[in-house]
């Protein structure tokens, strides 16, 4: 019965611009690794959308949230149609915001996190351990815990990661697109080596604490320092392979052949900019484009619209099909191993995805694609939540070897002054 109620909401919420329709026999076989092991999906900016864009309002989210005049990628049907088992859903502000603001804005953010998933106990149920995450999936509900996208958001406070912990956050990712004063960047200038001092004490309360460590946006550098340094496994939230596509944002090879000794995990992000150089590229020329109109009509935002929609006319955005990434899936499994490897789509977190994932109904079409090129049942289930899970119950094995050490005091140095 449950099969054929997943393969008749694949039906009802095929995107209009997704590949062929999966065969039954693939769907079946898909539906059957979906029961035994969750799908955990490490990312997705849900609640900063619902801020952004519906006034922190967690109402409506039943179904047909594609159909709002402002769309949104995930609602609680099409959830159930991609066969999500878990979520992390990220707490995200941008990294200028930093000190006090940040706090109060991130605590904002956790309490949109947490109306979500109480408004639909349904399809949703809290969770802060693997252990729960598997017994919510039992149960027919999504597994939701919470990650921090960025250190600026603890304001420099060990106290304020603590309570983040307290709230239910299970991650923090050490940087997002800026440098702070944890670590550096892979997309601003580095100014810490990549991890800095305090970053170290940051990483070792996170292990403290059992809060996984997030290396998705910062620098090779501190993807490395990190790995060097940190008692638990670490996961990579939303990233793709730099060996198939060399966006900054990316994993290089030399830091996937790290993981296995460390036991974590990369999350592959669905966002074609960093799936393909292609994209990148385009989406340059694009941004160049918008500051050259910005320029030239700093007095009219519809002269800057309308030059953009003409330049978009003239070069179309090159279509990311599901198979890239599947290549980037594929590379990371090749280079780190089928233990290592996982799903954080960000979505309601970009602009536009790969055609056919368009929004969270979309992941069976991702395993349909690997089960064409000979993925086994096993290597399945480790990419869709055996991984994470895996790399989550280390991080709890890590703090209860920590629990006789005190909570870290350590508060950061101030800057020598310029001389």
């Amino acid at each position: 019965m449950r099969c054929a109620l997943f393969l008749a909401l694949l039906a009802i919420v095929a995107s209009p611009a997704a590949a062929q329709p999966i065969d039954p026999a693939v769907a079946k076989r898909i539906d059957r690794i979906l029961k035994r092991t969750p799908l955990i999906d490490g990312h997705n900016d849900l609640p900063g959308e619902l801020r952004e864009k519906y006034g922190s309002s967690v109402e409506g989210l039943s179904a047909g949230t594609d159909k709002l005049p402002q769309p949104l990628m995930t609602d609680m049907a099409r959830l159930r149609a991609g066969r999500v088992g878990g979520q992390f859903w990220s707490v995200y502000i941008p990294a200028t915001v930093t000190g006090p603001p940040a706090i109060q804005m991130t605590l904002e953010q956790i309490d949109i996190a947490r109306r979500l998933i109480n408004a639909y106990p349904n399809d949703l149920q809290p969770a802060v351990t693997a252990d729960e995450m598997v017994r919510a999936h039992r149960r027919g509900r999504v597994a939701s815990l919470i990650g921090v996208e960025g250190a600026h958001q603890i304001g420099d406070s060990m106290a304020a990661l603590r309570r983040y912990h307290d709230l239910g956050v299970r991650y923090m990712t050490l940087t997002h697109n800026k440098t702070n004063t944890v670590a550096d960047s892979g997309t601003d200038e580095p100014r810490n080596g990549g991890l800095s001092p305090f970053g170290e004490k940051v990483v070792a309360e996170m292990n403290r604490l059992g809060m996984l460590v997030d290396l998705s946006h910062v620098s090779p550098d501190t993807m490395t320092d990190v790995l060097l340094l940190t008692r638990a496994p670490v996961i990579f939230s939303h990233s793709n392979a730099a060996g198939v596509a060399p966006h900054p944002r990316n994993v290089p090879d030399e830091v996937l052949r790290l993981l296995p000794a460390n036991g974590g995990v990369v999350m592959v992000n669905f966002y074609p900019v960093f799936l393909s150089e292609q994209v990148r590229q385009w989406n340059a020329a694009r941004s160049g484009e918008e500051a050259r109109l910005k320029s030239l009509y700093s007095f009219s935002a519809a002269r800057v619209a309308e030059g953009l929609a003409l330049w978009d006319a003239a070069n179309p955005r090159p279509a990311v099909p599901v198979r890239a990434v599947a290549d980037h899936i594929d590379h990371i499994a090749r280079i780190a191993g089928h233990d290592h490897v996982g799903i954080g789509a960000d979505l309601d977190g970009v602009p536009f995805t790969a055609v056919g994932l368009e929004g969270v109904e979309g992941y069976p079409r991702l395993f349909a694609e690997l089960i064409r090129r000979g993925w086994s049942d096993s290597n399945l289930a480790k990419l869709a939540g055996g991984n994470v899970l895996r790399a989550l119950r280390g991080a709890e094995a890590a703090a209860r070897a920590m629990k006789g050490q005190p909570p870290s005091l350590a508060t950061l140095e101030p800057a020598a002054p310029t001389p």
